[in-house]
C-alpha cells in the first residue's frame, strides 16, 4: 500500500511537469451584472402530503445504507496538483445509461465541512439511456474513508398532484450540469431555466424491485426506477435577462464561500467560446436561498464575457475564478484562471479527458472535479494553489 501511494504521488508530480505553462489572453469583458436575474417560485406544497405517505430518511441514514463502493486502486487521473482521487465501481464507471456531471460537498452545505456530523460528496448524473427518461440521480458519497468511499444513488423527483388528486412524483428531466449544496438545499443548474432546489430535509424511502416504475402505483406504493430513496424538488428559481441581453445558459454552478456575501458562480458552455459568459449571483445564508433585491428579483453582482471554449464548470476562490474546460473525447481538459482585471490564463492538460463541474472544499483547500466518459470516470481533488 505504501509503495502504491508513493507511485501515485510521483505520478501526480510528473503530471504537473508535463502540463504546459499557462497562456494568457486579454482581460475578460465586464458586463452589466444586474441584467441577469432569478425569480423565486413557491415552495412545493405536495411535499408535506408525501411526508405523510412516505418514511423520511436523514442524510446519515442514506450514507449508512450505501450499497456501492468506489476505489482508489489503479485510479490516477494525473490532474495538476492532485491530492485525492477515486473511481466508481465497475458498473457505474462503464455505464452509457448515466453520465456524471455536477459535484458538491458537505463543505458547501455548511462552513464546518460536515452535514449532521458527516463528511460527504454529491455527484449528479443525467440519464442517457433508452425508453422513459429517468431524469437525474445524485450519488451520496460517504467520504469518511477516502480509500474506499461508499455511496448510494438517490433519484431526484418532482412532487405533483396526479389526476386522481393523490400526491405523486415524477422524474426531474434536466441536464444537472452543475450542483451545489447550501444548508438543507441541494441546487441543480437547469440549462435554460435557472435553478431547481431540492430539500435534503425530505429524503423519502420508497419501494424497490421494478426498474420500470415511477411514482405512486395502483396499490398505493411509491417506486423510483428501483432506487431506494428519492429527493424532492422544492422550488424553482427562474432565469431571465433585461435590456435585450441574450439569455444565459446555466451550464454548471458552484458555491463561493470566500465572497461576501456567499455567492453562486455560473459558467456558460459554448463549444467555440464565442461570447461565453461567467456570472455571479448572491445567496443568503439566513434562508439558504438566492438573495433578493427590492424589486423581488435576485440580480447578479458580477458578469464577464470570457470567450472560453467548452466551459464545463467554474468556481471562485478569494476573487480568482477557476474554470474547467473540456477538449473532446481524445484530449485532456484544461483549467482557466482569471480575475476581474486579468486573464483568462489557460493551464493546458491540467485535467483528464472529459472534465465537468468544479467545487471548492474550503476546510481542506481542495478543488474537486470529475470526468464523464464511460470507462474514464474519475473524481479528484486538486490544490487551487497549483493554478
Amino acid at each position: 500500500m505504501r509503495s502504491r501511494g508513493l507511485l501515485c504521488a510521483l505520478s501526480a508530480l510528473l503530471s504537473v511537469s508535463v502540463v504546459s505553462a499557462p497562456s494568457a489572453s486579454a482581460a475578460p469583458v465586464k458586463l452589466t451584472a444586474g441584467d441577469f436575474r432569478l425569480a423565486e417560485g413557491a415552495y412545493n406544497s405536495v411535499i408535506a402530503k408525501l411526508d405523510d405517505a412516505l418514511p423520511n430518511a436523514s442524510l446519515p441514514a442514506v450514507l449508512d445504507s450505501a450499497n456501492r463502493t468506489g476505489t482508489t486502486s489503479g485510479c490516477d487521473p494525473s490532474a495538476t496538483g492532485q491530492v485525492a482521487a477515486f473511481c466508481w465501481q465497475s458498473g457505474d464507471d462503464g455505464t452509457a445509461d448515466w453520465y456524471p456531471q455536477g459535484i458538491s460537498t458537505t463543505a458547501d452545505a455548511y462552513g464546518s465541512g460536515t452535514y449532521d456530523g458527516r463528511t460527504a460528496l454529491f455527484v449528479s448524473w443525467y440519464y442517457n439511456g433508452s425508453g422513459t427518461n429517468k431524469g437525474v440521480r445524485v450519488s451520496f458519497v460517504d467520504y469518511a474513508t477516502p480509500s474506499a468511499p461508499k455511496y448510494r444513488h438517490v433519484l431526484l423527483v418532482e412532487p405533483y398532484t396526479n389526476s386522481a388528486g393523490q400526491p405523486d412524483f415524477r422524474p426531474v428531466t434536466v441536464h444537472a450540469g452543475g450542483i451545489f449544496t447550501y444548508g438543507h438545499y441541494l441546487y441543480s443548474a437547469d440549462t435554460w431555466g435557472g435553478f431547481r432546489a431540492f430539500d435534503l430535509r425530505h429524503v423519502w424511502k420508497v419501494s424497490t424491485g421494478d426498474e420500470s416504475k415511477i411514482g405512486r402505483q395502483s396499490d398505493g406504493s411509491y417506486h423510483a426506477f428501483n432506487y431506494a430513496y428519492v429527493l424532492p424538488q422544492a422550488q424553482k428559481f427562474t432565469a431571465s435577462t433585461t435590456n435585450g441581453v441574450a439569455r444565459l445558459r446555466y451550464s454548471a454552478a458552484s458555491l463561493d464561500r470566500t465572497s461576501t456575501p456567499d455567492s453562486v458562480i455560473v459558467p456558460e458552455y459554448n463549444a467555440d467560446g464565442t461570447g461565453s459568459r461567467v456570472v455571479r449571483f448572491p445567496i443568503d445564508h439566513t434562508d439558504r436561498k438566492f438573495k433578493e433585491s427590492a424589486d423581488g428579483y435576485t440580480h447578479a453582482t458580477e458578469a464577464y464575457r470570457t470567450d472560453i471554449a467548452s466551459m464545463q464548470g467554474a468556481t471562485a476562490i478569494n476573487g480568482q475564478f477557476l474554470v474547467s474546460a473540456s477538449a473532446g473525447s481524445g484530449s485532456r481538459g484544461s483549467v482557466y484562471t482569471f480575475t476581474a482585471s486579468s486573464g483568462p490564463a489557460k493551464h493546458s492538460g491540467a485535467q483528464p479527458i472529459g472534465p465537468e463541474d468544479l467545487s471548492y472544499r474550503g476546510p481542506q483547500q481542495q478543488l474537486w472535479g470529475l470526468t464523464e466518459y464511460p470507462g474514464k470516470r474519475y473524481v479528484y481533488a486538486m490544490r487551487p494553489s497549483a493554478f
